[in-house]
């Protein structure tokens, strides 16, 4: 009888039973140097061509708008138009910096008084004022395009029409006004700030060197002399002069002049009329079908297209307002 081999080493029972050791793990080799400069320069490389795209579609986006904008101009400039009602909008205070200029209102005015179409022109003014010189640039282009024309202009005035913007009101044939609309305030003032006593406080010295005794008039951070501030006061007293002359010009014998009619006060559409700063309550829907008869309106106020709103919000106009703003430099109006 033949016997089975025998195991040189037997085995207990759970070691039979028990798995093979794990060898070791292997320990990962340090990146090279190498490596980490490339990882960091195709990093790089995605990221520019990613800032690159986006850029490349905010350019087409607004080559668009301007596209689309200056077509749109053109196909409204190129419109034929029968006989309506000539509209242009005064809104916003009155600067040079801003969409109330002269330059853009008085070739708004020109476009609508030359269409022979334009039954007559209405400023529909919704402003708190702004600068007397742009008011009289408006001022005195209005009075020439109506002895060139023989045209009349109507100002309509919302919510408000006071100071600069009364200023050019005052040109018109008829100022129309609600019953609640604020009118007037005929004066001119000069504001700024003063920064002296705050510098005397925290041990500031203004050092301000100036090749001119007046130079460094109206400094901010230089206190105000009784000369200064005569010869400011004397200078805006001159301005409300042109002001209230150009008020009397324009309105006539309608005024009905008061110790307040020119002290900067203002009054509702409804004492405006009594006191001859207006002519009529109305509005301009109101005036274009029952006064003018032309009840068809086309607005002539250039439309500001993408590109120029972006320019002057972020602008060289905008910081310029800051640091002016951050340099408390007096402003008239």
């Amino acid at each position: 009888m033949r016997r089975a081999p025998r195991t040189p080493f037997p085995m207990h029972a759970d070691e039979a039973s028990s798995p093979a050791p794990t060898p070791p793990a292997a320990v990962p080799a340090a990146p090279h140097p190498f490596d980490e400069m490339a990882r960091v320069w195709l990093a790089d490389r995605r990221r520019e061509r990613r800032w690159r795209t986006i850029w490349r579609v905010l350019w087409l986006l607004l080559a668009v708008a301007v596209f689309a904008g200056t077509l749109a101009d053109a196909r409204r400039a190129s419109a034929p138009s029968g006989p309506h009602t000539a509209l242009v909008e005064v809104r916003g205070a009155i600067d040079a910096e801003g969409e109330a200029t002269a330059d853009a209102i008085n070739a708004a005015l020109r476009s609508a008084f030359e269409d022979k179409g334009a039954r007559a022109v209405v400023m529909r003014i919704n402003s708190p004022g702004g600068s007397p010189v742009q008011a009289g640039l408006v001022y005195d282009e209005i009075q020439r395009l109506r002895k060139l024309y023989d045209k009349k202009l109507y100002a309509v005035c919302e919510e408000l029409c006071a100071s600069a913007a009364y200023y050019m009101a005052a040109a018109a044939d008829e100022i129309v006004v609600d019953k609640a609309s604020l009118v007037g305030s005929i004066g001119v003032l000069m504001d700024g700030f003063g920064y002296t006593g705050v510098m005397d406080k925290l041990g500031v010295e203004r050092r301000l060197l100036t090749a001119g005794a007046n130079k460094g008039f109206l400094d901010p951070f230089t206190p105000m002399s009784e000369a200064h501030r005569a010869y400011a006061l004397a200078t805006l007293d001159q301005i409300h002069q042109q002001f209230i002359e150009a008020v009397k010009a324009g309105r006539g014998e309608r005024l009905k002049i008061t110790p307040d009619t020119f002290s900067g006060l203002f009054w509702n559409g409804q004492s405006a009329l009594q006191q001859g700063l207006a002519d009529r309550i109305g509005s301009l829907d109101q005036l274009a079908r029952e006064v003018i008869g032309a009840e068809e309106i086309i607005d002539y106020t250039p439309k500001e297209n993408l590109a120029e709103r972006f320019a002057r919000r972020f602008g060289a106009a905008a910081g310029g307002a800051v640091v002016g703003a951050l340099r408390g430099l007096p402003t008239l109006r």
